[in-house]
């Protein structure tokens, strides 16, 4: 089934977990896809040297002109731009008191002030179309908090209240804005912890199902709220956590 037939998609942090899951989902529903990550040799070993469907672009997306260059980049391969799914993220684990300026501006810079830019270069290229989709992921941490995590939980609910925005002024023009709040998920980031059997069961106690998520949990999210059978979903936050939310 091509859910996404015609279709040309934008995903940053695309050489891991969530963004690569995206990437290859999407592409085999039939979309075209453009795939961004600041690791190019991360990016290569996901994605090869991409496809006929696939393309790849290492870049920062923090650079004052990386909006610029994703969507040239974009327009060039593919002539437009219709699904824009904003996945790349960092996290430092540091108390509010000790924080340093550099931990906060670059948590800031990645998980929001870039969402933010690309966002507002894409929506003339998805006016352009006719509508579009802007997915943006977001985290639980967007609705509980632990210490340490300051700056991560600001730009999750920054994301939260950008994504909402967005919904109201675009909806006029067919461009829905969504985003998903990810629970505990075995990514690159999170496999190498899993080594510690105290750990993993902590991340496992994150979910009431006997698992933890997987990036394809997130991308077939993704591909719901891409798809024309979420057109009348906007402005929404779409929590999967295997039900974690519900315990707390």
């Amino acid at each position: 089934m091509e859910r996404l037939k015609d279709k040309v998609a934008i995903v940053s942090g695309a050489a891991d977990g969530m963004g690569e899951a995206i990437v290859k989902l999407f592409a085999a529903e039939g979309a075209q896809v453009l795939g961004v990550d600041l690791n190019a040799e991360k990016l290569k070993e996901a994605h090869g040297s991409g496809t006929n469907s696939i393309k790849l672009l290492d870049i920062d997306v923090t650079d004052d002109d990386a909006d610029e260059k994703i969507i040239g980049e974009t327009l060039s391969a593919f002539g437009a731009a219709d699904i824009l799914v904003n996945c790349a993220g960092v996290v430092e684990y540091e108390n509010t008191e000790i924080m340093r300026d550099d931990n906060w501006e670059r948590t800031l810079d990645v998980n929001l002030n870039a969402v933010f830019r690309l966002c507002r270069r894409v929506i003339p290229e998805m006016r352009k179309r006719g509508g579009g989709r802007i997915i943006n992921i977001a985290s639980i941490n967007a609705y509980v908090v632990a210490p340490g995590l300051s700056a991560y939980a600001a730009s999750k609910h920054a994301i939260a209240g950008l994504t909402k925005t967005m919904a109201v002024e675009l909806g006029p023009d067919e461009i829905t804005a969504n985003y998903i709040s990810p629970g505990a998920i075995l990514t690159g980031m999170t496999r190498p912890l899993m080594d510690d059997p105290e750990t993993k069961e902590l991340f496992e106690s994150f979910s009431v199902l006997p698992r933890m998520g997987m990036p394809e949990d997130i991308a077939n999210g993704a591909l719901f709220l891409a798809s024309e059978e979420a057109s009348f979903i906007t402005g929404q936050g779409i929590t999967i956590d295997g039900g974690f939310l519900a315990k707390v």
